[in-house]
Order: structure tokens, then sequence, then C-alpha cells
């Protein structure tokens, strides 16, 4: 049975192309060209700018005459970020990007040891690796590793990568290499926004990783898509990297991250 698609306020929503004209914007801006972003003449705009200053919305800078978004925004926009935890709502969203790839996703987190897992995610088709909750990657020979070093301090990174060489104990998916080949991997990581693997650290199986960060740009955890090497294209600019970027660009937003 269909359900009926509700009803709305039509004036709330023709405001609201105003404030998303304001965040396309980024800066103190005019009248004008608040009108143009949103699609409407400057007289409809205007209206709508002084019942958005009356409720704390907007506010107009005293010389310049400038718009700019007002207390009540920052408000609200404080609330969003204090109660929309990371982890859930990129936990909750791998089930359904997962089913729409085919294809398993881990969501990994820094802890003590390194990159670690913190879910999985299967795919329809079984894959022989071992990839659970509690898995720590190798810095070096993951692309999730490598996601974390491209996005971390490097005084960070180098004394996880120096530790992973020594460190006999502690169980890892992938061979750790050198910081200078690691080097290499950031670099394309921190270009294309991704980073891919092919045959390794499982020979047959490649993996795509992607950052996800929040409104100050700091990295708050890595979505990664596993699947068989004749399933999983790893080129830039090929569906799947596209598909991953567009994925974690969604979670980012979500978290206030606009890319500078």
């Amino acid at each position: 049975m269909e359900t009926k698609p509700q009803r709305g306020v039509g004036a709330i929503e023709t405001g609201s192309r105003i404030l998303h004209a304001f965040v396309t914007i980024g800066r103190p801006c005019m009248l004008r060209d608040l009108a143009e972003h949103a699609g409407m003449t400057p007289a409809q705009v205007h209206a709508y700018l002084v019942s958005f200053k009356s409720a704390g919305l907007v506010e107009q800078e005293d010389g310049s005459g400038l718009y700019r978004l007002g207390p009540m925004a920052l408000s609200l926009g404080l609330v969003r970020l204090r109660t929309h935890d990371p982890l859930r709502m990129a936990s909750e969203a791998i089930v359904a990007f997962s089913t729409e790839q085919a294809a398993m996703v881990a969501l990994s987190v820094w802890g003590t040891y390194g990159p670690t897992i913190v879910q999985v995610q299967e795919g329809p088709h079984q894959l022989h690796v071992n990839v659970r909750a509690g898995t720590v990657f190798s810095i070096t020979g993951t692309a999730t590793g490598r996601v974390f070093a491209a996005h971390l301090p490097d005084r960070l990174i180098d004394e996880r990568v120096t530790a992973e060489r020594t460190d006999r104990a502690t169980q890892r998916i992938g061979e750790a290499t050198t910081l200078a080949d690691l080097k290499r991997h950031t670099t394309f990581i921190r270009r294309h926004g991704f980073a891919p693997i092919e045959g390794q650290p499982v020979p047959g199986v490649n993996a795509i990783a992607a950052p996800v960060r929040d409104y100050t740009g700091q990295l708050q955890c890595v979505v990664t898509m596993i699947a068989a090497a004749g399933m999983l294209e790893t080129r830039s600019g090929g569906a799947r990297a596209e598909a991953m970027l567009a994925f974690v660009g969604k979670l980012s937003s979500d978290l206030g991250y606009r890319a500078p």
C-alpha cells in the first residue's frame, strides 16, 4: 500500500533555499548573491531575511550591510554536533552501502595498536579473509592503514610504524613495509581521496579505503570496501572509487565537514 506524501509548509521549504545559499557561499554576502544562489528575486529574499533576523538565524553587519548566519544558526549547529555520534551514524550507513556495492564493508578507528576494526558488514559473496571487530590493520601494508597515515600527524604514524615492525605479539593484517613506501601511497591518497590496494594482504582480494572527517577536518573513522579482485576495480575515476568517495563525502558532510 502506497503512503501518501506528507503535506509540508511551502514557506519553510522556500526559506530553506536561502539558508542553503548561506552554506554554499560560505561567507558574509550581499542580498543579490543570496537571491542568485537561491533562485529567487531580491525582494522575495529580503522578506525572508527580515523574519530570519527576528528569529536570530541571520544577522546583518553594521558597516557593510552584508548578511551572515546568526547566533541561533550557531546554536542549532552546535546541538547537531553534540547529538550526532560519528561512529553510530557510520555503522548504520555501511549496512545499506554493503548491500548496494555487494561487497564486504569494514569500519575502523584509531586504537591502541593502530587502525582497528569496530564493525564488519558482510557482503553477499563469501571471502576468505580474517576480518572481524577488533582486528588490527598494518599501517603500511593495508589500504585502511594508509588512509590513517595520510590524515594523522606524522609523529604519531612514525612511532606506530616503528612499533609494528618490532612488535611480534600483536596480530595484524598486512605485512609492514617502509616509511618511504608509505609516503608514496599517502601522496596518492591526499590527491585522490582514497587508498586502493590489489591482492594485498590477501591474494585475489582488493580493497578501497577512504576517510570520514568532521567539521574541523579531523579524521573520525575509515570505511573500507573489500571484495574479490575480479569484482572490485580500484582505479581512480572507476565506479567503485567514485561510489566510495560519494559515500564518505556524505558522511563527512553530515558531520559538518566542508572540503577546502
